[in-house]
């Protein structure tokens, strides 16, 4: 198996891999053996590269993982003596490697984006340069303590498609602004041409969210969901269900950033729903006049980033409902006898 840190979920690699390992270790008796050679992989992919350093088989040494990785920090890879040292490192014995010309596009070559070098250059795990947040800082964020229960005033974003994207219903607690999800309907592997999202499942969604919990605020993405989004604003009140309109750059660059800022900050918190997770880490930024808003890696790719734009919503929704005095702490009463 070679290259498998292009081996991701998009292109089916983890499946592909998981059968060609399967068929492998069924036959080992008759010497069957497999061998798996990669560049270092972006740790936001969850590619088959991963997958296989991270295995326990890996950490109790049942399989070989051999590298050689150059030592060097991102802060020196200006430093044409440390670039050099650890292009060497890296190289090993491998003497038609050529370390001055490499060394020269390292210093020099601004088109090619650091985290790049040091994935393909020095071996080195790196994340993407133009990912919107890494693993680490999302890791961060995590809280698994306190959580999301019936009754809890939340405010929610809203991001729909129909065929191409996913469709996303994202909470977030008022209080400690705690992010979950409250559904997603994403396009399955393999689907017919003809597939579209179940409208009368997002629309139960919708109804089951504001039957189960205080919906103090809610911030919709408008295009394919215009009717039911005014149908909502009846139902539920005009006060509370607002359109926003993410192709709105100066609107929505500021709440990029306020998200982002939240991140960093440790303002917002979520509860390590995987497939959240998973569209945080696959959103890329596209720089605008306005400042950063946040897309997917290409127009046609499979990596959706629909439940990060719902997220954002919601915690402008949060900002907006609080600013509005909308929060309310349920206070217990002790009595006394």
């Amino acid at each position: 198996m070679d290259e498998v840190h292009h081996w991701v979920s998009s292109n089916g690699g983890p499946d592909f891999y998981q059968t060609i390992k399967r068929n492998i270790e069924k036959t080992t008796k008759a010497g069957s053996r497999w061998v798996s050679t990669t560049n270092a992989y972006n740790p936001n992919e969850d590619s088959v590269a991963q997958i296989i350093h991270e295995s326990e088989m890996v950490a109790q040494g049942y399989w070989l993982y051999d590298c050689l990785e150059g030592s060097i920090a991102l802060a020196e890879i200006r430093n044409a003596d440390a670039v050099r040292a650890a292009l060497i490192e890296a190289y090993g014995d491998a003497s038609w490697a050529d370390i001055d010309g490499l060394t020269r596009t390292v210093l020099y070559d601004r088109t090619t984006p650091d985290s790049t070098y040091c994935r393909f250059f020095f071996n080195q795990i790196a994340e993407s340069s133009d990912g919107w947040m890494s693993k680490g800082e999302w890791d961060a964020c995590l809280d698994e303590a306190d959580p999301i229960m019936p009754g809890d005033q939340i405010a929610v974003g809203f991001d729909g498609s129909i065929r191409g994207d996913s469709t996303g219903l994202i909470g977030v607690r008022l209080r400690d602004a705690k992010l979950f999800v409250l559904g997603v309907w994403e396009r399955p592997e393999n689907a017919h041409d003809d597939w579209e999202v179940d409208v009368l499942a997002v629309e139960a969604a919708v109804a089951e969210t504001f039957r189960q919990y205080r919906v103090a605020w809610m911030y919709a993405d408008p295009p394919y969901w215009q009717e039911a989004i005014g149908r909502w604003s009846v139902e539920h009140g005009d006060d509370t269900v607002f359109e926003f309109w993410t192709n709105k750059p100066t609107r929505m660059t500021q709440a990029v950033e306020r998200f982002r800022t939240a991140a960093m900050v440790s303002d917002l918190r979520h509860d390590g729903d995987y497939r959240l997770t998973r569209h945080v880490l696959n959103a890329v930024t596209r720089e605008v006049p306005q400042g950063l808003l946040i897309q997917k890696d290409s127009p046609r790719s499979k990596r959706k980033i629909d439940l990060a734009i719902c997220a954002v919503l919601a915690l402008e929704a949060r900002a907006d409902a609080i600013a509005d005095g909308r929060l309310k702490i349920r206070r217990s009463r002790v009595v006394g006898f």
